[in-house]
């Protein structure tokens, strides 16, 4: 499996442009401050999947899942506060918030399914002989 097979990081692909596009039409005395917190949020999520892809363990990829949620909830932090701040309209902050409520909710069950196969095969006969 290749990461670009990953649902959830496809998604928040698709948030980092969404992001990059707001961040950059930011005017620059936005940008320094509540903008660089905005996309280092955002482009957080999808960084902690792909390191948790790239971990060998199950439990411990889980870790890079559970950041990544994080993130999340950090962007969506930023976004209502760009919101509240009339930094950016209606128009852009309702899909933007739309597609990180689908990401939590897929995050979250990706992140059981990591759970649930690490369990599986802890409770199987299968063992493992490290040389």
């Amino acid at each position: 499996m290749r990461i670009e097979d990953l649902e959830v990081y496809r998604i928040a692909g698709g948030i980092n442009k969404c992001g990059w596009d707001i961040y950059t039409k930011m005017k620059s005395e936005y940008r320094f401050g509540i903008g660089q917190q905005f996309i280092r949020a955002i482009d957080s999520i999808g960084a902690n999947i792909a390191e948790g892809f790239g971990r060998y363990h199950y439990l411990d990829s889980v870790k890079f899942y559970y950041n990544a949620r994080g993130s999340l909830w950090e962007s969506k932090y930023w976004v209502d506060l760009l919101h509240e701040r009339d930094l950016i309209q209606d128009e852009i902050y309702k899909p933007i918030i739309e597609k990180l409520d689908v990401l939590g909710v897929k995050i979250n069950n990706f992140i059981s399914s990591i759970k649930s196969r690490a369990n599986k095969d802890k409770n199987s006969n299968y063992s493992v002989k490290i040389f």
